[in-house]
């Protein structure tokens, strides 16, 4: 099975700004409530951080994560930690992957990212269950199936700034 789907585009360097203003943006989305819908919604945090950790692990990793994850806490009222917890676990796989991850298409890549959002899961309902609450469900699970299948246009997306121009000059190969 071959993927030619690769692009032949030459994409500029990453911005830090670019990378720190995504984040911000998914930490709002995860403070927005949502209701009935929020096992349903991905955690926008978790699948840009790892996103930011795969392909710039020089800018981001588990420092980052673990801020981000205090953040999250704060914002949600849930167990302090938890997410501090996955996100840092999160951003330990994400870099220690993300040379293997990269050389594959977007699809692919996500099928690498979803045992890695499934753990991070499964740590969040390890903290809540060692705080005494009840098993969330196997429903609980599916943010990362969805989170999962928002990666392609979420790559697209967060890579759409990088995408040089295209201007073809006929004197240089490049």
């Amino acid at each position: 099975m071959q993927f030619t789907n690769r692009s032949n585009r030459i994409l500029q360097p990453t911005k830090p700004w670019f990378v720190y203003l995504s984040l911000l943006i998914a930490l709002m989305l995860d403070y927005v409530p949502a209701g009935d819908f929020s096992r349903m919604l991905p955690d926008w945090v978790a699948l840009v951080l790892t996103f930011w950790c795969i392909r710039e692990p020089l800018y981001i990793g588990m420092g980052v994560g673990f801020t981000l994850g205090l953040l999250v806490d704060v914002g949600g009222g849930g167990p302090m930690g938890q997410h501090a917890l996955s996100y840092v676990v999160l951003a330990f796989m994400a870099n220690a992957l993300a040379r293997r991850v990269m050389w594959f298409p977007a699809l692919l890549q996500a099928l690498h990212v979803l045992p890695m959002l499934l753990i991070a899961q499964a740590l969040m309902v390890g903290v809540r269950m060692l705080a005494q609450e009840e098993f969330p469900g196997w429903e609980y699970f599916l943010s990362s199936l969805v989170g999962v299948a928002l990666w392609l246009p979420l790559t697209y997306l967060l890579l759409l700034p990088q995408f040089q121009p295209v201007d073809r000059d006929e004197n240089r190969p490049i």
